[in-house]
């Protein structure tokens, strides 16, 4: 699993003209799955996550109550290697993914997070304003 976490005055997604899910002063947190993930890497993510000492004063979303927008982001997982047009084969099909992104924010609730998400399996519209800017690949 793979997680690319921004530092952001506000996020929202929006699927239409719904929106989904908001914070303010936090973590966006993208999340992507591949093919051998496990319930036991999400966990262990999730923590990773929720523990980063990305936020001002060398602080986690932990010690502050950050809340975090997680959105599914199968693209993570893209390779450009080779030619111009991207390959997602690393990625998880959909039907192995979802219970693993379900299972990473179900894990940051458990910890005590307030976590936001956006809708799997649809068009979103992310918007972001970055803070910092900070941002980090975390991969288990």
């Amino acid at each position: 699993m793979r997680a690319l976490v921004q530092t952001v005055s506000r996020a929202r997604v929006t699927v239409g003209d719904e929106v989904v899910g908001a914070i303010d002063a936090g973590l966006l947190v993208l999340v992507g799955v591949t093919h051998d993930d496990t319930k036991e890497k999400a966990a262990t993510l999730a923590r990773k996550v929720h523990e980063v000492r990305l936020l001002p004063d060398e602080r986690s979303a932990s010690d502050v109550a950050a809340p975090l927008l997680v959105v599914s982001q199968f693209t993570l997982y893209g390779d450009a290697r080779k030619g111009r047009r991207p390959t997602w084969s690393a990625a998880a099909p959909a039907e192995v993914a979802e219970p693993l992104f379900l299972a990473f924010v179900d894990a940051l609730r458990a910890r005590g997070a307030t976590v936001e998400t956006g809708r799997f399996r649809t068009m979103m519209r992310v918007e972001s304003v970055n803070e910092g800017p900070h941002t980090l690949l975390i991969e288990i």
